[in-house]
């Protein structure tokens, strides 16, 4: 667009008359060499254009973006989680009484799209309230209800809700920035389509499958963040709700699983895929968590798949 302006705008400096004629002839070389550049760039765009929306350079790219999301996520840092183990409330420092906290409401709906926790723990401190909060990025928040619980529910004033609220970000739509299962039911998405029976696209599941399969690979050997984050002089001040491997899995595996009942290769890759992250999993939660996909994948299978050789038997 800029070559086709620059163009006109030389074209109305030519003139030509019997008694003057004058022809920028410098302005048309660099014209004509704008314009074959012009024409270099949009070869390269048609050619950009047909890679990109390929389905397997968008799984690519979606499964990418999620294992970005992995590494700067986790592990999740608001104020200072604790190292060591906590086994119930009153280890964490959970006052009594804090089951009387009052709600802060949402002043808007939409998706959660980012939590300013630098914000939220400054306030916290600076109020000298303890704040559990309810929602997490990616959810969906209605006007009026909880986004976050405050202890002691006096400090819960008008002015105090304003400002929570100015620490969280919702929009209409989901974004990657803190909400990792966004990617994970993109991939989620493009497989299910591609197992839909207009489609019937086997081996595009199969690639969805093998990213989150990576994916969750990585997530398996990192340290989940600790639901309670405290302040720099050791002070309890907020409750996150942080997302779980268990919850991370199910939301891979869950739909896929339905959807490939009647798939043989589908269903392979998941279980094999499944015992990829078993491998990489310490926990025994996490890899409990997998058993019951697994479980659930083979019993599917075994009702979704009339042969013996197509559910992998002898």
């Amino acid at each position: 667009m800029a070559t086709f302006v620059y163009c006109l705008l030389v074209l109305r400096t030519i003139r030509r008359a019997d008694e003057m004629a004058f022809v920028p002839h410098l302005s048309v070389t660099i014209g004509v060499l704008f314009a074959l550049a012009s024409l270099g760039v949009l070869i390269y765009f048609i050619h950009h254009v047909s890679i990109s929306i390929q389905a397997d350079e968008l799984v690519a790219r979606v499964g990418k973006e999620l294992v970005e999301g992995i590494d700067r996520l986790f592990p999740e840092q608001i104020g200072h989680g604790q190292a060591r183990p906590i086994a119930d409330a009153a280890d964490a420092g959970i006052p009594e009484g804090f089951d009387q906290a009052r709600p802060v409401g949402s002043v808007t709906d939409g998706y959660l799209q980012l939590i300013d926790a630098d914000a939220l723990m400054a306030l916290a401190v600076r109020e000298d309230v303890l704040l559990r909060v309810v929602r997490r990025p990616g959810q969906y928040v209605v006007s009026g209800r909880p986004l976050v619980m405050v202890w002691p529910g006096d400090r819960a004033t008008a002015e105090f809700a304003a400002q929570v609220n100015s620490a969280f970000a919702v929009g209409n739509q989901r974004t990657s920035t803190q909400d990792v299962e966004f990617a994970i039911h993109q991939l989620v998405e493009i497989a299910v389509r591609a197992l839909s029976p207009g489609i019937n696209d086997p081996f595009t599941a199969v690639a969805c499958v093998d990213r989150l399969g990576s994916a969750l690979s990585r997530l398996a050997q990192r340290d989940m963040p600790s639901p309670y984050r405290f302040d720099r002089e050791g002070r309890l001040r907020v409750i996150a709700s942080p997302v779980t491997f268990p919850g991370v899995a199910h939301a891979a595996f869950n739909d896929i699983r339905q959807y490939a009942r009647s798939c043989a290769a589908v269903t392979l890759r998941l279980l094999e895929t499944i015992a990829v992250i078993a491998e990489a999993a310490h926990r025994t939660e996490d890899r409990a968590a997998l058993r019951r996909h697994a479980e659930m994948i083979a019993r599917g299978a075994r009702e979704g798949l009339p042969e013996d050789e197509g559910r992998g038997g002898k």
